[in-house]
């Protein structure tokens, strides 16, 4: 279960949001939306412990995740708007580096089948510097075909994807929920997810609460 209550985000002068807060649990689905500059990535930040919020709480299977440590990041997968790989490395190398890095593990072969699926077969031994940006996400997001940990926190997952590719990836978020696992993404694609339920937080001024926020359940 992930919660957050009452969280605030400050840049500089100037205040993206406050009182901001959901429950989640397994099986379902956030959708965190807003306006460029709303605080959209700010607040997936705080949620995976890697930027302070101002003021408020969030916990993890009922405990603050700022005491938590490297339990909490041992079962939260994490995948920012940028790529995170390293482009003189190829797609097969990050994959097995990204897996080596969360301490799990990862045979060749199936490696192998999650660039095949994302389709990165026949250029899973080519530096990443030399591919286009489409395929560069999906060097990326080759990560989600084998991963079990429970949460998942995707800034922007479709970025940069075609439509099957989009699909793909709709279809391995919707397996992971499946599964009973938790997912927290923003996204500016209206894309069908099956998921226990589909909850939706508005950040910024259109259409929040006068908080800041405001969540409601699909």
């Amino acid at each position: 279960m992930l919660e957050a209550s009452n969280l605030e985000c400050v840049r500089g002068e100037r205040r993206l949001f406050a009182d901001v807060g959901f429950r989640l649990e397994g099986g379902e689905m956030l959708y965190v939306q807003g306006s460029n500059g709303s605080g959209k990535t700010s607040l997936l930040r705080m949620l995976c412990a890697l930027t302070p919020a101002a003021s408020g709480e969030i916990r993890w299977r009922g405990k603050p995740i700022g005491r938590l440590g490297e339990e909490f990041r041992s079962e939260l997968c994490y995948l920012g708007h940028q790529n995170a790989i390293k482009e003189e490395l190829t797609p097969l190398e990050n994959l097995r580096s990204s897996a080596q890095l969360a301490q799990e593990s990862l045979d060749p072969d199936a490696a192998l089948d999650a660039l095949e699926l994302v389709g990165l077969r026949g250029r899973e031994d080519l530096p990443c510097r030399y591919l286009s940006q489409g395929q560069k996400r999906r060097a990326a997001l080759a990560r989600l075909v084998n991963e079990r940990r429970p949460l998942w926190v995707l800034d922007e997952p479709y970025v940069a994807l075609d439509t099957a590719a989009v699909e793909l990836v709709a279809g391995l978020i919707g397996a992971h929920l499946q599964r009973g696992g938790l997912a927290v993404l923003t996204t500016h694609q209206a894309v069908p997810i099956p998921a226990a339920a589909v909850r939706e937080l508005w950040l910024g001024d259109d259409h929040a609460a006068p908080g800041g926020g405001q969540s409601r359940t699909c």
